[in-house]
């Protein structure tokens, strides 16, 4: 293959560091990402020309015309990073990330009186805590079972056991059975595990520093000994080939963020971001989304999903509802605020939130939107608490269109800020209109059973706790609805759905 004179340079120029690395085509699309131990190995492989290659790499080597690379810590980090950039530009020789349906989440179930620790395809609302997604399912375990020797957990509640099991002799599992471990001091070692999956091992590790010379002056040895041997497995993470959350992750290495914050000459890294959307059918079973992405990546246990006090069929009074009951002092206190907001859509809906904003009175948090059709960026001049920056507009390639009280801005869709806000406009438009499903099947379902006569409200919800569906209910047999309803009411229900 021809390789370009810029291509030569930045394959001379490779960093032996671990990282992550896009290739790009002659049209500057990045058509593959991977990651590396040693980028500057792993990236020089493609070109040997020794190399054996099956047809699908050979077909990705003759489209490479330019690299680009993000050098990071570790491959921990590589590792992660790989999974979010993969589904946040979506290659199109990257098959394995196209969907979640490969997807791994951590959950932890911290509020309950047997927490566990477990991995789980899909994320229930049951107010655990989950945290991911992951590639690979044997990497997470891999990353899980180290972490085990640090912050020993359990992973099921024992049936019937009042003894504590052989995990607990490992060292592995807090032996609540008998009582080894109090519940409090289980929950705060779980507290430090998921500090470490959220990115913070840098301060658990002062925590337990501090706590290690506490014990240590009080003479309480064997303390002081345990959690220096957690201090020892917690700092040789960084060698261990696992997928980990964010815990080695710096946003300033996010080429997408810097270009966003150059851009809107934001004052600090945006660490959170919320997108929101509407859905519905009409002014029917109205719904909100708000998706947080933290560090530039999908945090979808700080997702939340809001149903309006009223169902109207006007985008600008459903957004404007929501946001004010996003920024209520009491969501404000159990979320905190976030450091940028994405609208879904143009000026009407960023106009709508921005009305609800000073009514909340919180008119400093940067506020924009992004319109679907142009793909174009919205900004208030006067409220929106950003500035374009018009050096890095032109250098992105991009120009603004100027009305009375708005700027548009419009970007080649190749750039990293608008591929990392359309991920997060994608991710809010999924996640509304998944809930408006599930509601709009719930109210045809309900509108079913409310013609039969004699089933009532109450009778409903036992049905609907019982069989889970109509279609259920179609398909049990007289006497079972009998033994919950009686033999009268099972009667009129299976006459009425024969009918």
């Amino acid at each position: 293959m021809i390789i370009s004179s810029n291509l030569k340079a930045k394959l001379a120029d490779l960093p032996k560091s671990p990282g992550v690395y896009f290739y790009r085509d002659k049209h500057n699309e990045i058509i593959y990402i991977g990651k590396a131990a040693v980028l500057r190995n792993r990236v020089r492989q493609y070109f040997q020309k020794s190399r054996s290659r099956d047809p699908k790499t050979e077909a990705l080597v003759s489209e490479i015309y330019d690299l680009d690379y993000m050098s990071v810590d570790s491959e921990i980090e590589a590792l992660f990073l790989e999974a979010e950039m993969i589904r946040r530009y979506k290659p199109k020789f990257n098959i394995l990330l196209r969907d979640d349906k490969a997807m791994i989440y951590i959950r932890i179930d911290y509020l309950s009186d047997y927490p566990t620790v477990s991995t789980i395809r899909r994320p229930l609302d049951d107010q655990a805590f989950y945290f991911g997604p992951y590639q690979s399912a044997l990497s997470v375990r891999k990353a899980l079972r180290y972490l085990r020797k640090i912050f020993p957990y359990a992973t099921k509640r024992p049936i019937a056991q009042k003894r504590a099991n052989l995990s607990y002799h490992l060292g592995l599992d807090p032996g609540l059975e008998e009582g080894r471990t109090s519940l409090k001091d289980y929950r705060s070692n779980l507290k430090k595990l998921m500090a470490v999956l959220r990115g913070e091992r840098q301060s658990i590790e002062r925590v337990l520093e501090k706590t290690m010379t506490t014990a240590a002056k009080q003479q309480d040895f064997e303390q002081a000994a345990k959690i220096r041997n957690q201090l020892f497995f917690l700092r040789g993470l960084n060698n261990q080939v696992i997928f980990s959350d964010k815990e080695f992750l710096d946003i300033t290495k996010d080429h997408a963020l810097n270009e966003l914050v150059n851009l809107l000459s934001l004052s600090k890294f945006p660490k959170r971001i919320e997108g929101y959307d509407i859905s519905h059918m009409q002014g029917s079973d109205v719904v909100a989304s708000m998706v947080v992405f933290t560090n530039g990546v999908s945090d979808k246990t700080n997702y939340r999903k809001f149903k309006t006090k009223i169902n109207k069929n006007d985008d600008f009074y459903n957004m404007r509802e929501t946001i004010t009951r996003r920024f209520s002092s009491k969501n404000i206190k159990a979320w905190h605020l976030p450091d940028l907001v994405l609208i879904d859509g143009g000026k009407g809906q960023l106009d709508a939130a921005l009305k609800a904003t000073k009514e909340q009175s919180i008119a400093s948090i940067p506020f924009i939107g992004l319109a679907k059709r142009e793909e174009q960026i919205v900004i208030d001049k006067a409220r929106s608490n950003v500035s374009l920056n018009k050096d890095v507009l032109n250098s992105l390639g991009g120009f603004v269109s100027e009305t009375h009280d708005y700027l548009l801005v419009n970007l080649p869709h190749s750039t990293k800020v608008i591929k990392l806000l359309q991920r997060i406009r994608d991710e809010s438009h999924r996640f509304a209109v998944s809930y408006h499903s599930v509601l709009k099947t719930h109210r045809q379902t309900a509108s079913q059973l409310e013609q039969v006569p004699g089933i009532g409200p109450k009778t409903r919800r036992q049905l609907y706790l019982k069989f889970g569906s109509v279609k259920a209910i179609h398909q049990a047999s007289e006497s079972d609805i009998a033994m919950l309803i009686g033999q009268k009411k099972a009667k009129a229900l299976k006459n009425f759905l024969k009918a």
